[in-house]
C-alpha cells in the first residue's frame, strides 16, 4: 500500500508540473485572467502534490517513543496546508479580475492553443483524480483525497475558463474576467470542504457512525454485559477506538483477557483500519450467587476461600465457609482478616445474612519431609486396604504416596468410582475413608484421596 500511494502521490507532481508550464505560457501569449488564474491553480496543485507526496511517505512510518500515535496526522497537517494556498490563490484571482471589470482594460485573445491547453488540462485532470480517489480509497489516506480533490475541481473551473475563452471568441471580452471569478468560486468551495475535514481530523472528531458500529459489534460477544462507553479519533489512516465493556466481576484474569482478543479480532475482521484499546470494568451481574459473591469478596483481599455453605434457619440466610490465611499469622491478626471480608460481605449481602467464618491456615511454605518408617507404612497400607473392602463402591486404590512432615504423616491415593455416580456421593465416601483412616491410623496430618472414573486410563506410573 506504501508503495502505491508514493507512485500515484508522485504521478501527480508530474501532471502539475506540466499542466502548470502550459497554462502559465499559453496565458502570457493569449493574456487570458483565466488561463492565467488556472496556471497559478496548477501551480497551487504542484506545490500541493509535493506536499503531499512528503506527507504520505512520512504517514506510513510505524510508531514510536515519540509518537505513539504513528505519524498518520501529517497527511491532516499537509492538507491544512493546502486548504490555506487555496484560500489565498482564490484572493488573489478574484482582485485581479475585479480590477479588470472596473478599469475596464482587457486585453483577451482567443485562440485555439487556448482552448486546447485547457482541453488537454481537463483530461489529465480527469486521470488524475480518478486514480488518486482510488489509492485514497483503498489506503484510508487524507492527504491523497485532498489532492484528489484538488483535481476534481480544476475539472470544474478548467470548464468555466474554457466558457469564458467562448464568450471572448464571440466578441464579449469580460467574459474571461467573470470566468475567472468562477474558477476563484470552485477553488474557495474545495478550500471549504478540505479545511472541514482537515480540522474534524485535527480536532479529533470522531468519524461518523463509527463508535455506533463498534457497540453494535461488541454487545453481541458472550461475556460482554454492557457497552460503557466508545470514543474514536482518526490519525492518517487510522482510527483509534477506546472501548470501555463491562463483564461480570467472578471471570478471573484470563477469562477477561480471552473476552479482550476475542473484541479485538471481532472488530478487526469487520472494520479496516480500526486500532481498538478494550477497558474492562467489574460489573456485579444479576444472576451472581451467594457463593460467588463470598469467592469475589475474598479474592478482592487476596484471600481464598473453600467449602462454601449456604443455610436457611428460620427464614435467615447463613453463610458458611472457611477462610484460608497464612499460617504464621497471630489469632488477633487472623481475626482481623476474617471481620474485615465479613464487613465486605454484609455491605454485598445485607445486614440480615448471618456470616459465619472458620479460620483455616494456608501453608505458606514448602514442607520437608522425611520417608515413613516400614512399621508405620505397613499400618498405612493396611488400613488402605480394608477402606477399598469396607466400601463397595471404591475400587482400585493405586498411586499411594506417604512422607512424614514436622506436623505428621502425609498420606495420598488414587481411587476408581463409577462414573456416573454424583461427586456429592463420591465425595461422602472420600470423607468417610479419611475419618476411618484417621482414626485406624495414630499421627496422620493430611489426607488426600483423589477419586477418578472407573473408564479413565492413568497413564503416569504409581
Amino acid at each position: 500500500m506504501g508503495n502505491a500511494k508514493e507512485n500515484v502521490a508522485r504521478s501527480s507532481v508530474v501532471a502539475s508540473a506540466l499542466m502548470t508550464v502550459m497554462k502559465l505560457v499559453v496565458g502570457l501569449m493569449t493574456g487570458s485572467l483565466g488561463i492565467l488564474s488556472e496556471a497559478a491553480h496548477s501551480l497551487l496543485d504542484l506545490g500541493a502534490a509535493s506536499l503531499t507526496w512528503f506527507a504520505v511517505r512520512v504517514s506510513d512510518k510505524p510508531a514510536d517513543e515519540r509518537h505513539p500515535y504513528g505519524h498518520g496526522k501529517i497527511e491532516s497537517v499537509s492538507a491544512l496546508i493546502e486548504t490555506g494556498l487555496l484560500f489565498l490563490t482564490s484572493g488573489w484571482i478574484i482582485k485581479e479580475a475585479v480590477t479588470r471589470l472596473l478599469t475596464d482594460r482587457i486585453e483577451v485573445e482567443a485562440t485555439w492553443y487556448g482552448a486546447a491547453v485547457i482541453i488537454v488540462s481537463i483530461g489529465i485532470d480527469i486521470s488524475r483524480s480518478r486514480a488518486l480517489s482510488k489509492v485514497a480509497k483503498q489506503t484510508g489516506s487524507q492527504a491523497l483525497e485532498a489532492d484528489a480533490l484538488h483535481f476534481s475541481s480544476d475539472i470544474l473551473s478548467s470548464g468555466v475558463v474554457l466558457l469564458g475563452l467562448g464568450f471572448v471568441a464571440m466578441g464579449w471580452s469580460q467574459g474571461d474576467s467573470i470566468a475567472a471569478v468562477g474558477v476563484a468560486g470552485f477553488v474557495l468551495l474545495a478550500g471549504y470542504r478540505m479545511g472541514r475535514r482537515t480540522i474534524d481530523v485535527l480536532i479529533d472528531r470522531a468519524p461518523e457512525g463509527i463508535a455506533e458500529k463498534v457497540s453494535d459489534l461488541v454487545a453481541s460477544i458472550p461475556g460482554v454485559a454492557r457497552v460503557e462507553r466508545v470514543r474514536a479519533r482518526p490519525a492518517g489512516a487510522v482510527v483509534f477506538v477506546e472501548a470501555v465493556l463491562k463483564v461480570g466481576r467472578g471471570q478471573s484474569l484470563e477469562q477477561v483477557q480471552s473476552l479482550k482478543d476475542a473484541v479485538c479480532r471481532r472488530v478487526g475482521d469487520e472494520m479496516a483500519n480500526v486500532d481498538i484499546l478494550v477497558v474492562t470494568e467489574p460489573l456485579t451481574l444479576d444472576d451472581e450467587d451467594v457463593t460467588e459473591t463470598v469467592r469475589i469478596a475474598a479474592s478482592n483481599l487476596g484471600l481464598g476461600v473453600h467449602d462454601v455453605g449456604i443455610y436457611s434457619l428460620e427464614g435467615r440466610l447463613h453463610v458458611g465457609f472457611d477462610l484460608e490465611v497464612d499460617e504464621t499469622l497471630s489469632l488477633s491478626d487472623a481475626h482481623n482478616v476474617a471481620s474485615t471480608l465479613e464487613g465486605l460481605l454484609i455491605q454485598e449481602l445485607g445486614p440480615d445474612v448471618g456470616i459465619d467464618i472458620h479460620i483455616d491456615p494456608r501453608r505458606s511454605r514448602v514442607t520437608d519431609g522425611e520417608p515413613v518408617v516400614e512399621e508405620e507404612r505397613r499400618r498405612v497400607l493396611t488400613a488402605i486396604g480394608e477402606l477399598e473392602s469396607a466400601h463397595g463402591t471404591v475400587r482400585g486404590l493405586h498411586r499411594v504416596f506417604l512422607q512424614r512432615g514436622a506436623d505428621g504423616i502425609y498420606v495420598s491415593f488414587h481411587c476408581t468410582f463409577a462414573g456416573e455416580a454424583s461427586i456429592k456421593a463420591v465425595h461422602e465416601v472420600t470423607a468417610s475413608m479419611e475419618a476411618a483412616l484417621r482414626h485406624q491410623v495414630e499421627g496422620v496430618a493430611r489426607v488426600v484421596i483423589h477419586a477418578e472414573p472407573a473408564d479413565h486410563e492413568d497413564k503416569r506410573e504409581t
